[in-house]
């Protein structure tokens, strides 16, 4: 064990009373107050955006903070160059959410190269803990978390249960091929598997 040799500092009468330390604090908050408060004026009211921002706070809506390109958002599907879903209904990403939170109902596709497609695509954002397991276990990428929707807030229950037609409402088509020739350029038919939300089942 080192012994580590401690020096008293003698304090003398005048600092003993705390004053200049005390002074001093104060100029310093009254200076960064008084800098900031100028900055965020000419920033704000006299629109000059060259300024230096005179604090970190955000001004928030009409200001938003930067986000990461890795953040993970709210959910969205990816659709093929023809428009239908990329999903092929592999239960991949509802096997992998640990929250359990996402609830799809395969249904066969006329498309001879993809054997099925989601008719019923659920997510629930109130039990969902954004982890992107389901992003990671999907081997189409047919599901991304990329949105950058801050604005996740509402008065009812039922808002934060997105159903297949939410979910690809603001999507793109995908980056990348799924089966050959597919980005291509080969002429295809567009296959409207939105139509029907629920597969019919047999009866009896």
């Amino acid at each position: 064990m080192i012994d580590k040799k401690v020096v008293r500092v003698r304090l003398s009468w005048w600092q003993k009373t705390y004053y200049p330390e005390v002074a001093r604090g104060l100029w310093i908050t009254a200076s960064h107050f008084f800098v900031n408060f100028a900055r965020h004026w000419m920033r704000h009211v006299f629109r000059m955006k060259s300024v230096t921002p005179g604090a970190v706070t955000i001004q928030y809506p009409e200001e938003k903070r930067p986000v990461s390109p890795r953040w993970r958002g709210r959910h969205r599907l990816m659709l093929r160059p023809d428009g239908s879903p990329r999903c092929v209904a592999c239960m991949m990403c509802e096997s992998a959410c640990p929250d359990e939170c996402i609830y799809i109902t395969p249904a066969e596709t006329p498309d001879g190269r993809v054997e099925k497609y989601p008719a019923v695509f659920d997510i629930d954002l109130l039990r969902c803990c954004f982890c992107g397991l389901c992003v990671e276990a999907c081997p189409e990428d047919a599901i991304r978390m990329d949105s950058f929707d801050l604005d996740l807030a509402s008065y009812a229950r039922k808002d934060f249960y997105l159903d297949r037609e939410f979910l690809l409402r603001n999507s793109e088509l995908t980056t990348h091929a799924q089966y050959d020739g597919e980005l291509e350029g080969r002429p295809v038919s567009r296959l409207n598997l939105l139509k029907d939300t629920h597969p019919t089942t047999p009866s009896g």
